[in-house]
This record gives structure tokens, C-alpha cells and sequence, in this order.
């Protein structure tokens, strides 16, 4: 059976390569072995996320975080190398863009082996962001390019990969496949709705822990005064993120709004399904909020899913508070059409197809 290694570092990496999992093991041609990098150390990935999720467990867990970006990506590259070396994969998949992809590619190309990045093509032209350098470089690196929108394949043509032998296909967005299939499963496994005492439409879902916003207090300052105004008008509701929280923490930040300790994927999916909007700085939450038919205000001056913004359903708000307010009102009683397939059908399935003509074409 044809063997093929895939490199994870964080949650949302893991839900999403969960369903090219199902697929591969339905299929039953490759033998996949899942490696943790254990970049984004999270309390909630203990061995009951996995059994509730259906992900299979990881082979390897490298435990590696705490760290700065370049020790952390330097022993990445390391202990891959030599799990590589051990298992002989033809081929090294990872997802997006955290220092683990960056590491996972590095490692798998000095060694010859075909290099699969999912969710590649997507820029932010924002070179202060570690995300985007390690997008940039796993895209130059990898053999096949696995695009999620029009977008992200416009971007990698004015890179010049149109006349390059690394292969780019346009498949959409696999984490479209992940919310459909986990979404039907929140009513049986998250409670939260009721515990909090939240009622649908009647709450703002909001998520900030980007290190561009948390590393700078003005700005911090400036999103939380934004949410506190919403909050005057709709219920805003925000698992911290430990990062943020330690922020807040450190300079004594009191913000009149609704914080509660972070949450898992079914909890999150149920927020998401019954909130009346959503602000976040994540790129992930944002293409969720689309999918569970929300509007989204970006805390952030710019976005790698356009294609929201150009569409109205996102606007990029930056840190200003006015900015924030103005978003709210102006989506808070918006009747607008979430039909329009921004990301694609069955993304597994087109993937798991791209990753075998990967292999069988070098057999």
C-alpha cells in the first residue's frame, strides 16, 4: 500500500484534514500517517477530541512549542526529517499556513519526497505576518498546489507558477466539507447553547488572538472598545484565547462583555450556527461564518478570502472601533443571499484524486 505522511500543528488543521482521512480510509489504497508537530498546544485536543471528532490519532507527536518562530520551524525540520527517513512516504501533505507546514515541506523536499499543500495560493501581501512567509515559501516548494478559490490561483499565476512545473489545481475549500459534516452532529454533541442561556440571532460570535492584534495594546484597546459598543445594542460572546487573555491580563483590561474560556469544535459550530454575526481576526472563522450563513466583521486591515469581502458578506473593519460599530449596524438587520458556492462541492474527494495522480504519475 502507497504510504503518505501528513503534518499537523493545530486544531483547526486537524478537523479539516479529518475529512481527507474518512476518505482515504474508505477508499483503502493509502496507508496515511498523521504527525503532530504540537506547534498550537490546546487543552481540548486530549484523546476525547479525537474519538468525538472520528480523527484518527496521530503516529507521531513531536511536542514541540513554547518556542520562538525560528527554534520552533528549526527542530520541526529536525525531528520530520528523521520520522521521513523512517517511514519512506511518497508523498508529504500539509495544510495552510503555520510554521508545521513550513517545517513539513522543508523536510520532505530536501529529501526528494512529492510535497501536497492544501489551501495553497492564498496571500495576505502582509510580509509582517509569519503566516504569510511560511505560505510563500511551502507554495514555491511543493509539487502539487491545491487552490481553494479563483482567488488563490490568480495569485499564483502572477507568481509566475503558470509556466512552472508544479502543478496547481483549483479544488475549493476542504474546511466547507468539515463544517457540512460536523455541523449535523452540534444539536447531539454541544450544550452550550443551553448552558449559557443564549437564544438564536440574539448574540455576536467574536474570536481575536492574532499576534498583530494582541502584540499591540492601542490596537487591542481599540477592537475591545468595539466590542463593548456592540455589546450595548446585542450580546457579544467571546471564548479568549490564551494568548489574548494573558494581554488583558498583564495590563489590567476590563472589557464589559461576555468571556468565557476556550471552546471546542462543536461548541463553536453551534455558536456559529445561531449567532447574528460574527467578528474575528481569524481566517478560519471567517470562512465558517459564510457557511453557517452569517455576516462577518475582520478585525484585521486585510484578508486572504477576498472573495467575502467583495461579495458583502465580510467587511475588514482593521482595529477601529467606529469602523466596528459601523459594520454592525449595517449587516445587523441585512437579508443578504449566502447561496452563491464561493468554495466548492465534495473538496475531499477532488483532493484525495489530485494526491493519487500525484503518485501514481511517479510510480
Amino acid at each position: 500500500m502507497i504510504k503518505i505522511v501528513t503534518i499537523l500543528g493545530a486544531r483547526p488543521q486537524f478537523v479539516k484534514a479529518a475529512v481527507l482521512s474518512r476518505i482515504i480510509a474508505r477508499h483503502k489504497k493509502i496507508d496515511e500517517v498523521i504527525v503532530h508537530t504540537g506547534q498550537h498546544f490546546d487543552a481540548n485536543m486530549s484523546d476525547i477530541f479525537f474519538e468525538e471528532m472520528e480523527i484518527p490519532k496521530p503516529k507521531y507527536n513531536l511536542d514541540i512549542n513554547g518556542m520562538t518562530h525560528g527554534a520552533m520551524t528549526g527542530q520541526m525540520l529536525e525531528k520530520i526529517e528523521k520520522l521521513l527517513l523512517d517511514e519512506k512516504p511518497k508523498a508529504v501533505v500539509v495544510y495552510g499556513d503555520t510554521n508545521s507546514t513550513l517545517a513539513g515541506a522543508l523536510a520532505a523536499k530536501k529529501l526528494n519526497i512529492k510535497v501536497v499543500h492544501i489551501e495553497a495560493g492564498l496571500r495576505s501581501y502582509n510580509m509582517k505576518m509569519p503566516e504569510e512567509i511560511n505560505r510563500i515559501i511551502t507554495d514555491r516548494i511543493s509539487d502539487l498546489l491545491l487552490c481553494p478559490t479563483d482567488t488563490s490561483i490568480v495569485n499564483l499565476r502572477r507568481e509566475g507558477f503558470s509556466d512552472s512545473v508544479i502543478r496547481v489545481v483549483k479544488c475549493g475549500d476542504i474546511m466547507k466539507d468539515a463544517v457540512d459534516y460536523y455541523g449535523k452532529l452540534t444539536i447531539k454533541k454541544s450544550t452550550i447553547l443551553n448552558d449559557m442561556s443564549l437564544h438564536d440571532n440574539e448574540f455576536v460570535l467574536a474570536t481575536i488572538h492574532r499576534q498583530e492584534n494582541t502584540d499591540d495594546i492601542k490596537k487591542l484597546k481599540s477592537i475591545f472598545k468595539g466590542l463593548e459598543q456592540i455589546n450595548t445594542n446585542c450580546k457579544v460572546v467571546l471564548p479568549l484565547h490564551p494568548r489574548t487573555q494573558k494581554i488583558l491580563k498583564k495590563h489590567h483590561l476590563t472589557y464589559n462583555i461576555t468571556m468565557i474560556e476556550p471552546i471546542g469544535y462543536f461548541d463553536m459550530l453551534q455558536l456559529l450556527k445561531h449567532c447574528k454575526m460574527v467578528v474575528t481576526d481569524s481566517g478560519g472563522i471567517q470562512k465558517e461564518a459564510f457557511f453557517n450563513e452569517k455576516h462577518c466583521i475582520i478585525a484585521r486591515d486585510e484578508t486572504e478570502w477576498v472573495e467575502l469581502v467583495e461579495n458583502g458578506y465580510a467587511k475588514i473593519v482593521g482595529s477601529s472601533t467606529a469602523s466596528m460599530v459601523e459594520a454592525f449596524q449595517n449587516f445587523k438587520d441585512s437579508t443578504a443571499d449566502f447561496s452563491m458556492n464561493l468554495y466548492g462541492k465534495r473538496v475531499g474527494e477532488k483532493i484525495y484524486n489530485e494526491i493519487q495522480n500525484l503518485i501514481n504519475e511517479n510510480e
